[in-house]
C-alpha cells in the first residue's frame, strides 16, 4: 500500500514537472504576446464597460448586479480565451510530430499517458492562468464602477466554469491536432471547431428547432428557450453559459442541476479521454 502511494506521488511529481515545462515553452512565445493584450482588452474592457452606470445597454440586457456584469463579460471570455486555446494548441501535436520531437519524447522512459496529460495541462494552464488573473482584475474594475463585489460563491462559479470551458477547448484542440497530418490541416481543424461552437452553433440550434417543430422565429418564447438549453449541453460554449445562468434569477433557461452536472462531467472527461487514447495510438 505504501509503495503504491509512493509510486502515485512520483507520477504526480513527474506530471507536474512536465506540465510546468510545457507552460514555460508556451508562455514565452509570440502567440502569447498577441494573446495577452486581447485577453486584457476583451475581458477587462467588457467588465469596465458593462459595469458603467451610464452605459446604454439594450432593454433585454441586465447589468444591475456585479454577477450580471460577469455573466455578460463571459461572452467576451468565449471570444478571446477560447481563441487563445486555439492559438496555443492547434498544432501542439502535429508540429511536434512533423519535427520528430514527438518521436524523441516517446523514446523517454515515460508513459504516453503522462506525456499526453502534460501536453493537455500545459496548453490549458497556459491560457487559463492569465485568464483567471485578468478575471480577478476585472472584478476589481467592477467594484470600482459599482462599489460592490460579486459574492464569494459567484466568483468561485465564474472562475470554475471559465477554467472548465478552457479545459474542454484544450482537449478538443489537442485531439484535432493529433488527427491533423500537417500544419495546414491543423489550422483548418482547429479554427473550424472554434467557429463551429462560437459562430455557427446558434444556426444549428435554430435549424434543429425548425426541423422538430419548435418555433425558432421568437427566441424569447419558453419552448425555444427550453429546447436551446438542451442543445447547448452539447456545446462547450453553451454549457459554459448554462452553468453561469444557474446563478441568475431573470433567466428562463433553468435546467436541473443533475443534468448540468452530467453534461459537465461528460465534457470534462470524454474529449480528454479520446485525446489520451489517440495520443497513445500515435505512430511516429
Amino acid at each position: 500500500m505504501g509503495e503504491n502511494m509512493n509510486n502515485y506521488i512520483e507520477i504526480l511529481k513527474l506530471l507536474f514537472k512536465l506540465s510546468k515545462m510545457e507552460i514555460k515553452n508556451n508562455l514565452f512565445t509570440i502567440r502569447m504576446m498577441v494573446l495577452m493584450p486581447i485577453l486584457l482588452l476583451f475581458i477587462g474592457g467588457a467588465s469596465w464597460g458593462f459595469s458603467d452606470q451610464n452605459a446604454q445597454l439594450p432593454a433585454d440586457v441586465s447589468a444591475n448586479t456585479p454577477f450580471e456584469v460577469l455573466f455578460l463579460t463571459s461572452v467576451f471570455v468565449l471570444f478571446s480565451a477560447t481563441l487563445g486555446v486555439v492559438l496555443i494548441g492547434f498544432d501542439g501535436i502535429s508540429r511536434k510530430k512533423n519535427s520528430r520531437l514527438l518521436a524523441i519524447e516517446f523514446c523517454q522512459p515515460t508513459s504516453r499517458t503522462i506525456l499526453g496529460l502534460s501536453q493537455l495541462f500545459g496548453v490549458w494552464l497556459t491560457v487559463a492562468l492569465p485568464t483567471i488573473i485578468i478575471s480577478l482584475f476585472s472584478i476589481l474594475l467592477i467594484y470600482k464602477q459599482m462599489n460592490a463585489f460579486p459574492t464569494i460563491g459567484e466568483i468561485i462559479l465564474f472562475i470554475f466554469a471559465t477554467s472548465l470551458v478552457l479545459l474542454w477547448y484544450a482537449s478538443i484542440q489537442l485531439l484535432v491536432s493529433s488527427i491533423a497530418k500537417d500544419v495546414g490541416s491543423a489550422v483548418t481543424l482547429g479554427v473550424g471547431t472554434w467557429l463551429l461552437f462560437t459562430m455557427i452553433w446558434l444556426l444549428i440550434t435554430a435549424l434543429l428547432a425548425t426541423l422538430l417543430g419548435v418555433d425558432a422565429t421568437d427566441t424569447n418564447n419558453s419552448q425555444f428557450a427550453l429546447f436551446s438549453s438542451k442543445v447547448d449541453m452539447f456545446s462547450p460554449n453553451g454549457l459554459y453559459q448554462l452553468l453561469l445562468e444557474a446563478k441568475l434569477e431573470n433567466i428562463s433557461r433553468d435546467l436541473p442541476i443533475w443534468q448540468l452536472s452530467i453534461a459537465t462531467i461528460c465534457w470534462t472527461f470524454i474529449p480528454s479521454s479520446f485525446f489520451i487514447w489517440r495520443f497513445n495510438k500515435l505512430a511516429v
